[in-house]
């Protein structure tokens, strides 16, 4: 799975997802994306499940680019812990997408197969996401 090496800070505030994606809202590498149409934090087993969905359905064949990383530690308190005593254990690592956000890019499979892969791998994510392809713009 997805994790930063280093990180400056142990634990991370939750903060708030504003706003649309200024950056990565564009098909740079592949014919054909998923982008997020809401704000959520992507944790990094969806990534990866995705991730295996698409490469699973597209048989291995052509090139994926995972254009998000999840670099916010989400940490969480053990069950039935009192309140206070700080903060708890970084619990997983999450990626904070903005709608707009290109997310997945797959090129080198034809259109129906590369659909059908997004498709699958959208299923994995807890965004909802619309496929672009370049032929149709953005």
């Amino acid at each position: 799975m997805l994790q930063p090496k280093k990180t400056k800070f142990r634990r991370a505030f939750k903060g708030r997802i504003k706003g649309v994606a200024g950056a990565g809202t564009a098909l740079n590498f592949g014919e054909y994306g998923l982008k997020a149409l809401e704000p959520n934090r992507v944790n990094a087993r969806e990534i990866e499940a995705a991730r295996r969905a698409i490469t699973r359905e597209m048989k291995r064949a052509g090139r994926v680019w995972i254009r998000i990383f999840p670099d916010v530690p989400v940490s969480k308190k053990p069950i039935e812990v009192r309140m206070g005593k700080g903060k708890g254990a970084p619990e997983f690592w999450a990626c904070r997408v903005k709608p707009g956000r290109i997310m997945f890019e797959i090129d080198g499979v034809p259109e129906a197969v590369a659909k059908e892969s997004l498709r699958l791998g959208a299923a994995k994510l807890s965004v909802k996401t619309r496929i672009v392809s370049r032929v149709e713009g953005l």
